[in-house]
């Protein structure tokens, strides 16, 4: 620990250093919960394609209105629909497929986002944006990313038992009358609103890995899908707050520590996991 950085207990009493333990375990918990859909719908590309495509909304929104919180969120979320959302439909109404559709928007809106910032002066805020500051999170954000974890939590939960058959067998869900476009967008939507609510914790850049690693670590541990929501919540819960209480004495930023703890655990579980570990009967097959 820097000699003129007062001890954890000081700064833990601090309102600044609870709130941002509260955001660690509340968006990372929100996070891991979304992160097994993820993992089960093979999208993890897509959404490191979307994490990517909310700084251009930024920019445009900064470019129209001016810099604040709420715009930077507002222009966040269009560009994540725009991408998210407006791949589904391209895929749906031509002959591309989503990748295609989404490779097109994502490079195109990232193009658009990076001319407009060459003409702005905000690179003091480009680093929260890129890489998060969740120790700076104000009392909005902390609403925001309260109000979205709820939704998403709740509503994959509601959407569980339909969600599960949709990932395995689209095919016999869309003849039980499971709303296979429905969830499609449903889910998306859902996600695209939770690396919105990630912004300000973790950046355009680390958000994936908080949205991919918690979930990824339980499949490795367990065939139960259902216990890819709820343990990859506590994964994303226990691996953020673990994170904070680390990367105060090192001096480290908590958002960098956030995905390296994540991914530290993951690689213990690929090594050691006792059904599919690097060193089990099953993962060397």
């Amino acid at each position: 620990m820097p000699a003129d950085l007062p001890s954890l207990a000081d700064f833990l009493a601090e309102p600044i250093a609870k709130r941002a333990l509260l955001a660690c375990l509340m968006i990372g918990f929100a996070n891991g919960f979304v992160s097994a859909f993820v993992v089960l719908r093979k999208s993890a590309l897509k959404v490191g394609t979307l994490s990517h495509a909310l700084l251009p909304g930024i920019a445009l929104s900064v470019l129209m209105v001016g810099l604040s919180q709420w715009s930077a969120l507002a222009g966040a979320l269009f560009a994540a629909l725009l991408v998210g959302l407006g791949s589904i439909f391209l895929s749906r109404t031509s002959r591309l497929d989503q990748d295609t559709s989404m490779g097109i928007l994502y490079t195109t809106a990232f193009a658009g986002g990076y001319l407009i910032l060459t003409q702005l002066n905000v690179r003091q805020k480009l680093d929260e944006w890129l890489f998060g500051s969740i120790v700076g999170m104000a009392d909005s954000d902390m609403w925001i990313a309260f109000g979205i974890s709820a939704i998403a939590v709740l509503t994959l939960t509601a959407l569980q038992r339909p969600l599960l058959i949709y990932l395995f067998e689209p095919n016999i869900a869309a003849s039980l009358g499971v709303p296979v476009r429905f969830l499609n967008y449903a889910t998306f939507g859902i996600t695209i609103l939770v690396l919105i609510s990630s912004l300000q914790a973790v950046g355009c850049i680390l958000s994936v890995g908080l949205m991919v690693a918690p979930a990824a670590t339980v499949y490795l541990l367990t065939n139960n899908a259902r216990a890819l929501f709820w343990g990859g919540g506590l994964i994303g819960a226990f691996g953020s707050a673990a994170a904070f209480f680390l990367s105060y004495p090192l001096g480290w930023s908590v958002s960098a520590s956030i995905i390296v703890v994540l991914g530290g655990l993951f690689l213990l579980a690929y090594i050691f996991s006792p059904r599919y570990g690097l060193f089990s009967k099953r993962g060397r097959v």
